[in-house]
């Protein structure tokens, strides 16, 4: 991975929110409606050097550019969005370290990371989202708040269930926030308007109207009425 520091952000002790594309795109759209939300601008730049394929234009090939930004506004620190996720194991696990170093710089205390929880029920109503967190007596409090912890064991793979065990083994709370999907194929804007408003709740910021979020999810309902087909 390649860093670039472009800008030093005006933070104090802010709290991070760092996710990527995963099942359902959870974590992206979250990501990309915070940062519009928030008109954050950013500060850091983390690129793959790693070549893992290449485009076919048609008879030419072009090298993919994949990169994600760290970005800010007051006293928050959002990481992440956009689309994929790293290739390699090396550079997810670069990448984990790399947002380890900015919350240390910036005394962040916590983590916050989002995503899907693929779920075998169908949702008729809006969908649950879930929490799990590094610390027993963080997740008891999150409870008292009536937080809905994760219902059972499960593994958390790629950056959005690693970055965790990364805040853990750095002594830095991190918190995981998993909205309910049953197909990960869809793009799930239900969900993820679930997720930012449990993220409000817990983290006492304001992320605005959700209504683009509403508007997206039944854009989506009414491709899959009209036999859209996601590969």
């Amino acid at each position: 991975m390649k860093f670039t520091q472009t800008a030093e952000p005006a933070v104090e002790k802010p709290l991070i929110i760092a996710a990527m594309q995963d099942m359902g795109n959870v974590g992206n759209i979250v990501i990309d409606f915070l940062n519009k939300s928030k008109n954050t601008a950013a500060f850091r730049r983390a690129d793959s050097t790693e070549l893992s394929y290449v485009l076919d234009k048609g008879g030419h090939i072009e090298i993919p550019k994949e990169g994600w930004n760290y970005k800010y506004s007051q006293n928050i620190i959002i990481f992440g969005g956009g689309s994929g996720q790293p290739k390699t194991s090396e550079e997810l696990h670069e990448l984990c370290q790399d947002v380890i170093n900015v919350a240390k710089k910036y005394s962040v205390k916590f983590i916050y990371t989002v995503g899907g929880f693929h779920t075998q029920r169908i949702i008729r109503e809006e969908p649950k989202t879930y929490v799990t967190t590094t610390s027993q007596d963080l997740s008891k409090q999150l409870e008292k708040m009536g937080i809905s912890m994760t219902p059972a064991k499960s593994v958390i793979t790629g950056f959005n269930g690693l970055i965790l065990g990364y805040a853990k083994l750095n002594d830095i709370y991190g918190i995981g926030l998993y909205g309910e999907i049953d197909e990960p194929s869809i793009p799930q804007y239900r969900t993820a308007k679930s997720v930012v408003k449990t993220l409000e709740k817990m983290t006492y910021q304001n992320f605005g109207s959700t209504q683009e979020l509403d508007s997206m999810a039944s854009e989506v309902d009414k491709k899959l009425r009209s036999g859209w087909k996601v590969d």
